[in-house]
């Protein structure tokens, strides 16, 4: 295993990743499955583990031939983009109107470090990495459109939560919801999956699927991207978006993870007990088995 920066830019040079290219390998040093990426970005190699308790990351320059320099074009993607919260927007400071959102979806504004939009009257949710606020997303608090805004170019989704499986959901407010000691909401804040979310995803072991209820057609699109970058991906049939906290989607999502296998956490569930292949139709309501093939019940 590797340990040390010095041996882990020894193994990216060895990699020898051609310009322009960018590798998905495990990592070396907390062996994440797949979640270690090295691109080749006009000579500047940069690598990254997205694992939350690894996050080892560097980046060092290889000698580029002029003809290498004229054949590629710089990739804007990994140009780093700092970013800095717009002075208008503050911390909340229990200002009503987002007080009463809060409370209108049981959201604790504190925990989520929510902001104030000032200038447009939005509650902002801060989108971290590593823990410093790299993008914020605003949600309007009056009928101001459009309903949410992003105020930065990063392509992060919006998470929230410490668990070990990752809940993808279509907005902040039901990633707030579901985000806990067992799941992590994660919002995809648009309508398909970036680069950056596949990255992000890829450090849970199992993901599911609960976007609204009239999409299943790209929840199911959702779990033919991720194969390759999440071992076990799941997808739940909602009757609402889960912020409304309807007690049937809730019961379904009511799982719990034990020795790597997804179990029932509800009596009431048809199985009753701890399933012994987690690919069997019977053990979890409203859940469908994604991998090794897409099936509906």
């Amino acid at each position: 295993m590797v340990k040390d920066i010095n041996s882990v830019r020894g193994y990216v040079l060895e990699l020898d990743i051609p310009i322009g290219h960018t590798k998905r390998l495990h990592c070396p040093c907390c062996k994440g499955y797949k979640t270690f990426t090295v691109t080749n970005n006009m000579g500047v190699v940069v690598w990254n583990c997205y694992k939350a308790s690894c996050n080892i990351s560097g980046n060092t320059r290889v000698n580029l031939s002029v003809e290498d320099i004229k054949q590629t074009k710089v990739n804007p993607l990994f140009s780093p983009i700092a970013f800095v919260l717009p002075q208008y927007i503050v911390p909340h400071n229990n200002r009503k109107k987002l007080i009463e959102f809060c409370d209108t979806w049981q959201l604790d504004a504190d925990a989520l470090d929510l902001h104030y939009d000032v200038k447009e009257d939005r509650v902002v949710f801060p989108i971290k990495d590593k823990g410093e606020i790299v993008d914020a997303t605003g949600r309007a608090l009056t009928s101001r459109l459009p309903k949410w805004k992003r105020y930065g170019n990063n392509n992060l989704p919006y998470f929230y939560g410490n668990g070990k499986t990752s809940v993808v959901v279509e907005d902040c407010v039901s990633a707030a919801t579901i985000g806990g000691n067992t799941f992590v909401g994660v919002a995809i804040l648009g309508t398909s999956l970036s680069e950056e979310h596949k990255n992000f995803l890829s450090q849970f072991s199992t993901t599911i699927i609960a976007l609204d209820p009239d999409a299943m057609p790209k929840i199911f699109a959702f779990a033919k991207e991720l194969r390759g970058y999440v071992k076990d991906i799941k997808v739940l049939r909602l009757t609402d978006d889960l912020k409304y906290k309807n007690k049937k989607d809730i019961t379904n999502l009511s799982l719990k993870i034990v020795d790597g296998k997804i179990v029932c956490s509800e009596s009431k569930c048809k199985c009753g007990e701890i399933m012994n292949n987690i690919e069997d139709d019977g053990g979890i309501p409203g859940l469908i088995r994604t991998e090794p093939t897409l099936r509906k019940k």
